[in-house]
């Protein structure tokens, strides 16, 4: 498509005349390339509980540490990938970066045909699957442009929360697609389980075949179509205001690539310096809130010291920084976004590990090892919280638009910290008997209610933000903020796995709740006190 040299979507004729129609079909490309994104991002979290299921020779411990590398990489990947519309345009960011997740769904694909692959392998298939995970930054900002200020909150929600779906189908259509030869001889041999698994449909018994390797072919079937509507549908907004000079598509690509490679490097040398050797780390032991100091910090600094034209444009983006509401945006939206893609990410591996073993007491240790037959089927049930959670946030992005974005999120807030804590309280429970299925029903409740108000939240946020800040800092705000919640996917899976392992579950969700509580005081003072700066936007 023509790039767009005019561009005022304020004016109400130009809108009503030419801009509607054109933000509406970019909008409508952009929400299947994001759904695919998230797809391959997280959907570790369901290949991880089906290579239990299969028996692969890796350690509880070491699967959850595929779903914090793909956490790591994606959130971090987002920091470049705020900037991308300004420096490179709007179609040539989209269908690049969509062109991208097909390197780590093929690779995937092929390396979960034979259980003889060693770690490092799913390892780096999982930091390249942080693409996915970087491309929320980018499509977000990309459609702030598109739209007018009275009606961001819900395109934005619209574009967010249908991307978001991307959790839920992969949920859905990885198990249905596991199930069968859905490629013939291309796609590979069938395993067979050794434990239980289920769909969406119901359970499958231990002894039936299985085709793993489907969980990332799959996705090509999507990708390559995207990337071609995608270039042929969308626009780059070329004004002053959105992306003024771009260059030729060779040149935008070459950007993205070089910003990108940043990000990889610095999300490795964290991974390094946190994981144990066994891990393929460096056996430092790291802290991970240090870790993720470090990584953002350099991430920022290197990108800031790019020569040229790159390094001037994030200069002046930088200015993003100075603004103090920048930061309280960042942890407000950690709460809703960084929860919501946490929990999905953790969430079918945590249903296995916490009901899918009888926990019993043997001479006097508790042990949690011994397989559960009345376990509920991750596989069949962990899709139904992304699923609630993705399909509410355009309508936390509606309501916010009626009623002002901060109340909705105060509300959510308060939810969110009584479910969280009654989650925990059924999680201690659980992992504490030998028959942890009498607790599942309370517990998986408590937690659609927690990915409820992460939606509404969600939607609620973006209201918020396009009433604080002016047109030129919306969108690079949206990525920012988007950036630091998305480290939620690698800090959330990694609480659990660590807490998992000290018998102790329960302890990450009531950090969690005291961490929402927090939230509910922060957004009180800046934009629900009367006396505040901006009073209920």
């Amino acid at each position: 498509m023509a790039d767009l040299k005019k561009w005022d979507v304020e004016d109400p004729k130009f809108w009503e005349s030419e801009g509607k129609k054109i933000a509406n079909r970019n909008l409508w490309i952009s929400i299947p390339s994001l759904l695919c994104g998230f797809a391959v991002w997280l959907y570790w979290g369901i290949i991880t509980v089906q290579m239990l299921n299969l028996g692969f020779p890796f350690a509880k411990s070491e699967l959850f540490t595929l779903m914090a590398i793909a956490g790591l990489t994606g959130a971090t990947l987002r920091i470049p990938s705020s900037f991308f519309i300004r420096l490179c345009g709007g179609r040539n960011t989209i269908v690049f970066t969509t062109a991208l997740l097909m390197i780590p769904a093929f690779g995937t694909g092929i390396a979960l045909q034979d259980q003889n692959t060693p770690l490092w392998v799913f390892q780096l298939l999982a930091l390249l699957s942080g693409f996915g995970g970087g491309n929320f930054a980018s499509s977000m900002s990309n459609i702030s442009f598109f739209f007018p200020k009275k009606q961001q909150g819900l395109a934005l929600g619209l574009n967010a929360g249908l991307g978001n779906f991307g959790v839920t189908t992969m949920q859905i259509v990885v198990p249905l697609f596991m199930t069968f030869g859905a490629f013939g001889a291309l796609g590979g041999d069938p395993m067979t389980l050794i434990n239980s698994s289920g769909t969406l449909i119901g359970k499958i018994e231990a002894g039936s075949q299985t085709w793993i390797q489907n969980a990332g072919f799959v996705w090509l079937l999507l990708l390559v179509p995207l990337a071609l509507v995608g270039w042929f549908g969308m626009n780059n907004i070329k004004t002053q205001e959105v992306s003024p000079d771009i260059g030729n598509p060779i040149s935008a690509f070459s950007k993205i690539i070089f910003m990108l490679l940043i990000g990889f490097i610095t999300a490795i040398f964290g991974l390094w310096l946190m994981l144990p050797e066994s891990a393929n780390g460096s056996g430092f032991g790291v802290p991970k809130e240090i870790v993720l100091v470090i990584v953002i910090a350099s991430t920022v600094l290197l990108l800031k010291a790019l020569p040229g034209e790159i390094g001037q444009s994030l200069k002046r983006q930088y200015k993003i920084f100075n603004n103090k509401h920048t930061w309280v945006m960042s942890v407000i939206y950690t709460m809703t976004f960084g929860s919501f893609i946490g929990f999905a990410a953790a969430f079918p591996l945590a249903i296995k590990v916490i009901f899918g073993y009888s926990h019993l007491m043997v001479d006097g240790t508790m042990t949690h090892d011994t397989i559960n037959p009345n376990g509920p089927s991750a596989l069949m049930y962990a899709w139904m919280g992304p699923f609630i959670g993705a399909l509410i946030r355009p309508v936390g992005g509606w309501i916010s638009d009626k009623v002002g974005g901060a109340l909705v999120t105060q509300i959510c807030s308060v939810v969110m910290v009584a479910s969280a804590l009654g989650v925990a309280y059924y999680m201690k429970a659980a992992y504490a008997s030998a028959t942890p299925e009498e607790f599942f029903v309370p517990f998986f409740i408590l937690f659609l209610v927690l990915f409820a108000a992460t939606g509404i939240g969600n939607g609620s946020t973006f209201r918020t933000i396009a009433m604080v800040f002016p047109k030129e800092q919306a969108g690079p705000v949206l990525g920012w903020t988007s950036a630091v919640a998305a480290y939620g996917a690698f800090y959330i899976p990694k609480v659990f796995g660590e807490q998992i392992k000290a018998t102790t579950p329960e302890y990450a969700l009531i950090g969690f709740a005291i961490f929402y509580g927090v939230c509910v005081f922060i957004n009180w003072w800046f934009y629900l006190r009367k006396s505040g700066e901006f009073y209920n936007p």
